[in-house]
């Protein structure tokens, strides 16, 4: 028997040893899978394995993460390594980023050059495309103007030089947090080859080709997608899966007794209100860590909503207990919020939202005194739909919050769906208030505030030059201190408008295999399957 061959039946008498003892501790009798594949229990459906066509999960990403690699990557404990860039070079004025690739292959053979991360920022920014990720590129030069069809595609500031072994992307200003955001699914490659084949189908496992770790073979939508090992990738002798398999889990409760049974080796975002059971009886395996994510609820500021009273609004905000939610119902796992950017994010101070300081009393108090001003109250109820993606914990709140504003007059109705359609439903307005996150691929504060300005993600369609104008302001200051101040002062005047409800900031919660090595737990929650062994 070879040295390998020992350390796997070795592996595999531990891991079932474990997992044995989970099933006796839930009374449950599983037969574990032995095969060197991950198994991964994601919190939602992708809407596409198109970078292009993503709507924004973090599950989304967490799947995209292993099949692609755009020119940087990140490590384990979530720092920025270079990806199909070998190095890269900025010019002085910060305008010019020059990046060296690798040789490497897509997973049919083909080439990974700079005319595939042309064709694909091409791609996102053609308006045709209406790519949910395009406004990540308007700091490049003609992006913006190019997803409002007023330019060409190919005055695109983007250049395939070196017979493709080097990309130039040239920004209209300084942007001081754009080569963090390069780790996004927007800045991805895509085989040209391929999409002009297939069109739209060619993403579907049958057509897809990846430069990433892993390579997906089937998907059985709302069920599981499976991958194996792509020979091709660039580090893939660095590789010790031999697969990954994703396993959409709305239900989290459901998602623990299948971790339990030896169905899954990581289950992400646990319920919070499953941390002090989880921490007694599944110690080795319970991970929580601080982490760069907040979770609100998002008001509807379009025209003939009631929520786009500011009013009724400030109102709503006021009388959710965020104590309450923090403390008793996810049971101390989180930390209650009143801003919209997280405690913990670099060289940044988090702004309160006005009047949450207050105490409960004067917060009802006035609460009831606007909602009165606004024409509602107990005798003339205001009528509002709540909604949330499926999933215990946010029903829970749900139904927390409905029952905080009932003394304002206002009578709830709650209404939820699962994640992919939630999430596109936001993106078309179709909703009054309801349930959002955003967890941070990038620790900065711009990648929270743009949720105020973005085109695709800024659901409540919030509007505000003044705030624009500061946002744009600090994207070109390189003083860090300058622009810390002037990103704080565009969240105190965005927050002071009430465009949305902070409700706690997130910690990383995740249930690990004790058996996994290479997991790391790190601030932006990104564990790409490349570094993790059995």
């Amino acid at each position: 028997m070879t040295n390998n061959s020992r350390r796997r039946v070795k592996m595999m008498i531990r891991y079932r040893s474990w997992v044995t003892a989970l099933a006796l501790s839930a009374g449950l009798t599983a037969t574990p899978l032995y095969a060197a594949t991950l198994k991964v229990g994601i919190s939602g459906e992708p809407a596409s394995l198109s970078p292009a066509k993503i709507v924004g999960g973090v599950w989304e990403e967490d799947i995209l993460r292993d099949i692609f690699e755009g020119p940087i990557a990140i490590n384990a404990e979530g720092k920025i390594i270079p990806g199909m860039a070998e190095s890269w070079d900025i010019s002085d004025d910060g305008k010019v980023y020059t990046f060296h690739l690798r040789d490497a292959k897509w997973s049919d053979g083909t080439p990974v050059t700079a005319d595939d991360f042309v064709f694909a920022y091409r791609y996102q920014v053609d308006p045709k495309n209406a790519s949910n990720y395009a406004h990540r590129l308007y700091p490049v030069v003609n992006a913006e103007a190019i997803n409002a069809g007023k330019q060409p595609l190919d005055s695109l500031g983007v250049k395939s030089l070196d017979d493709g072994k080097t990309l130039q992307i040239t920004l209209t200003e300084p942007t001081v947090y754009f080569l963090k955001t390069l780790v996004l699914p927007f800045a991805y490659p895509m085989p040209r080859h391929v999409v002009e084949q297939y069109g739209d189908d060619w993403s579907d496992p049958a057509h897809i080709v990846v430069n990433g770790a892993f390579k997906p073979t089937t998907w059985v939508p709302n069920t599981e997608l499976d991958t194996i090992k792509n020979p091709d990738f660039h580090a893939a002798d660095q590789v010790s899966l031999d697969g990954v398999t994703y396993y959409p889990l709305e239900d989290k409760n459901a998602g623990i007794q299948r971790f339990r049974a030896g169905g899954l080796d990581v289950l992400r975002d646990y319920p919070a209100a499953q941390y002090p059971w989880l921490k007694e009886h599944l110690a080795e395996a319970t991970h929580i860590a601080p982490s760069l994510g907040s979770y609100y609820y998002v008001f509807n500021l379009r025209d003939g909503e009631p929520t786009a009273d500011k009013r009724v609004r400030q109102a709503l905000s006021l009388a959710i207990r965020r104590d309450v939610i923090a403390n008793q119902l996810l049971k101390g796992a989180v930390e209650p919020s009143h801003a919209l950017v997280p405690t913990g994010t670099d060289h940044y101070t988090p702004q309160s939202q006005p009047g949450l300081d207050a105490s409960m009393k004067k917060r009802m108090q006035q609460a009831r005194a606007l909602m009165q001003e606004a024409g509602y109250g107990p005798d003339n109820p205001l009528k509002l739909t709540l909604r949330f993606n499926s999933g215990d914990e946010h029903q829970r709140i749900a139904v927390a919050v409905a029952a905080m504003w009932k003394p304002l007059g206002v009578d709830v109705t709650l209404r939820n769906t699962e994640a992919s359609v939630h999430y596109a439903d936001l993106m078309e307005g179709d909703f009054q208030v309801a349930r959002a996150a955003w967890i941070s691929s990038y620790d900065d504060a711009q990648n929270f505030l743009q949720l105020l300005s973005a085109e695709t993600n800024n659901y409540g369609d919030y509007d505000n030059a003044k705030y624009k104008q500061l946002m744009e302001q600090s994207n070109r200051e390189l003083n860090a201190d300058k622009r810390e101040a002037l990103m704080e002062q565009a969240e105190q005047l965005g927050l002071s408008d009430y465009p949305l409800a902070p409700i706690y900031t997130y910690a990383s919660r995740n249930l690990v295999n004790p058996e996994l090595s290479g997991w790391e737990d790190n601030a932006l929650d990104m564990h790409a399957s490349r570094w993790v062994s059995f």
